[in-house]
């Protein structure tokens, strides 16, 4: 099987080096195009065999299976490079959140599909939210999560749920983040703790929550239960956590779906399409 990858930024080459390193797909397998052909010749040079392209339709005509990792403003621009040049048995596969599948199926003679990856696939971990057209069959749908497979767990979703599912598999892990950093700020400032140790103590209880969570069966309230004591110092922290934070993530997913929403509205102007959509 030949897979293509149209961009090898941030998310695209996290994906190339991922499945590489699982042992998913050889680099003689794979074909790349960059707008940076630097970006391309690096990753190239970090996996020898790898074939980098001189244009986007070089390295989709002849895959059967290829990626679309770019921007919302440039995929008008590469769907209509890549269009005349594909046939009914490839699949497309777009990593873009807000382009849509009637976006890419009124534009594309090929099968197509949306996935949206994390950061947390470099690891082999997390989800790979999945979404598919009309035109995917069965036989298309296992080959593409046996492929997702090898570094996450593929999670099929509505695409009407796209935006608040990535709020959690892929937006997470900086939101989460962004909680611990200011945590261990202020723990450094205040007990002079080592920052390296503490950075150490998060990880090992994110690994060991995340996996009571989608391995033991616990949800956040019963995790926060067995922690909590009736008047003891995790359910006095909670109670301080509780009143400062509320309100603030009807307001955090409000933010996503503003920009959510802006990125969709011009997607709809550029493929002349506008459909009516549910808010959240």
């Amino acid at each position: 099987m030949k897979v293509g990858f149209i961009g090898t930024g941030s998310m695209g080459s996290l994906l190339i080096d991922s499945f590489i390193r699982a042992g998913a797909l050889l680099p003689e397998q794979i074909r790349i195009s960059n707008r940076t052909l630097k970006k391309a010749l690096d990753l190239a040079d970090r996996h020898p065999g790898l074939v980098v392209c001189r244009n986007n339709t070089e390295a989709t005509s002849q895959s059967d299976l290829f990626f679309l990792c770019v921007k919302p403003g440039e995929f008008k621009t590469v769907i209509e490079e890549i269009q005349d040049q594909l046939h009914s048995s490839q699949i497309a596969v777009s990593i873009t959140s807000p382009v849509q599948l009637s976006h890419l199926e009124s534009s594309l003679p090929c099968k197509v599909a949306k996935i949206i990856p994390s950061i947390t696939n470099q690891a082999g971990s997390g989800a790979t939210l999945c979404i598919y057209g009309s035109r995917i069959k069965e036989e298309d749908r296992l080959l593409l999560e046996s492929l997702l497979s090898s570094i996450s767990r593929p999670t099929h979703v509505l695409e009407s749920h796209t935006r608040i599912a990535s709020d959690f598999s892929s937006c997470g892990p900086a939101f989460l983040s962004f909680f611990l950093e200011k945590w261990i700020d202020a723990a450094v400032e205040m007990t002079g703790a080592d920052r390296l140790t503490l950075n150490a103590l998060a990880g090992e209880m994110l690994l060991g929550t995340g996996k009571l969570l989608a391995e033991e069966g616990f949800s956040p309230e019963q995790l926060q239960e067995r922690v909590t004591v009736p008047g003891g110092i995790t359910a006095q922290a909670l109670d301080l956590l509780g009143n400062r934070l509320d309100g603030l993530f009807h307001q955090l997913i409000a933010t996503t779906h503003d920009k959510y929403e802006e990125d969709l509205a011009k997607l709809d102007a550029a493929f002349g399409k506008a459909v009516n959509r549910p808010r959240y």
